[in-house]
């Protein structure tokens, strides 16, 4: 009897997302498998079941997870859901476990092997299964739609005989993949772009995009990148000649998006309340890393506040999930890739194998244990302070890395597939 497949919807309210599409269902399918994918699962990503069924799928209720080998989703599940697993089931997803160890206890107990997407190594063979770099690249995209929209005013400059329309001055802080893309989109619709970041090697990657780079370029900033890709958390005197730098720069933006995030810690607080205050009315802030803390004060998670100056600041959840039926395709092909690698294809089953280095680095719980690394401690031993806010959702959130090949204009942006960096998931 062929192993089952379960691709559920989503319980969460902000989660219009869903982990497969037909293509994939087709793949999986091809592999052996029953698909079976919940009613409605693909609904908000503009998939309808009919779209499934005939890629393959059969439409069942939520019930069926009880008899699946595989779920696939988007979020971690939730108590009520891990009680209708069956023991043993492999559950992949985007399981945001920094901070949330009760969570990751739950699923040890439930007896699932949990796999953590947003672990995935940054190796060349893992690149299509970078759920962090397929998800922030659209949140990149829609925080400048986002801003466009809330701006009441044009982006591109406009020569007419009435007149002429300035173009918006846009600032981009933290150029990992949300950033990049972020440049690159306001660029296309015409706004002047400043970007910075604390990490010398994005200089050339945000010039190369047409915009202009914005840091204190001093001997710390020349070793403010790790030798994995990510920023460094800076010293106080940085920080501070950083924020005066900025400060000045931020007073004449029209537009700034934030996506600043540093793996294990809050998200970096890069947007003062004077910052904020020194803007001119109508001015935009899009906040990428709200759901982290936050890099704007006075940012609220799910909610845009206009403040008393007028400045507006966004602060959407899910950015990702804004434009879900982009980021569907996106996330089911991470997934289906990554399951890929665990399939015996002779005998149609799933086949862990539990020495290979993405399974490895992924596996989160595994024989009623917590057994990755950074958590099997947690698990043992009681804690008396909660773990740090993950630095990485998403869509968003895990850190942000850089594109392996080439920057969202098509040209040369990474420095090499396995590089890293700050940003959003």
């Amino acid at each position: 009897m062929a192993q089952a497949i379960f691709i559920p919807r989503e319980l969460d309210a902000n989660e219009q997302r869903v982990a497969a599409s037909p293509d994939t269902v087709k793949r999986l399918a091809g592999l052996g498998f029953e698909v079976v994918v919940e009613k409605g699962a693909g609904t908000d990503s503009r998939i309808p079941d009919e779209e499934f069924a005939k890629a393959g799928a059969a439409i069942g209720k939520a019930a069926d997870a009880s008899k699946a080998d595989v779920v696939l989703k988007v979020r971690r599940p939730t108590d009520t859901e891990l009680k209708g697993y069956k023991q043993g089931a492999a559950v992949i997803a985007i399981m945001d476990p920094y901070g949330n160890d009760a969570a990751v206890a739950a699923m040890a107990k439930a007896g699932i092997t949990a796999f953590s997407m947003e672990f995935m190594p940054r190796i060349t063979r893992a690149q299509v299964m970078d759920v962090l770099s397929s998800q922030a690249n659209l949140a990149g995209y829609q925080a400048v739609i986002d801003a466009a929209a809330e701006y009441d005013r044009a982006l591109p400059m406009m020569m007419t005989a009435a007149g002429t329309v300035p173009a918006a001055k846009t600032f981009i802080m933290g150029v990992g993949v949300a950033g990049l893309q972020a440049i690159a989109t306001a660029r296309r619709l015409g706004a002047v772009v400043t970007a910075t970041d604390v990490r010398p090697a994005v200089k050339e990657q945000v010039q190369s995009l047409g915009a202009k780079f914005l840091a204190v370029e001093d001997e710390e900033f020349k070793a403010a990148e790790t030798a994995g890709g990510y920023a460094k958390e800076m010293s106080k005197e940085y920080q501070a000649k950083q924020a005066a730098l900025t400060a000045e720069h931020i007073a004449k933006q029209d537009i700034v998006i934030t996506t600043a995030l540093i793996p294990g810690r809050p998200a970096p607080k890069l947007v003062s309340a004077a910052m904020v205050a020194s803007m001119k009315p109508g001015s935009v802030i899009v906040d990428l890393a709200v759901e982290r803390g936050g890099n704007v004060e006075g940012a609220q998670a799910g909610k845009v506040v206009t403040t008393e100056n007028g400045v507006k600041i966004v602060g959407h959840l899910n950015v990702p999930g804004r434009v879900a039926a982009s980021a569907s395709l996106l996330y089911a092909k991470n997934l289906y890739a990554f399951l890929e690698t665990m399939v015996d294809k002779a005998a149609k089953t799933l086949a862990i194998k539990r020495d290979d280095e993405l399974v490895k680095a992924t596996m989160l719980t595994d024989g009623g244990k917590v057994v990755h690394p950074n958590f099997a401690k947690a698990a043992e031993e009681p804690r008396t302070e909660p773990a740090a806010i993950q630095a990485k959702t998403m869509v968003a959130d895990a850190a942000e890395r850089k594109p392996a090949k080439k920057s969202a204009t098509g040209k040369s942006a990474a420095k090499s597939p396995s590089s890293k960096s700050e940003g959003i998931a």
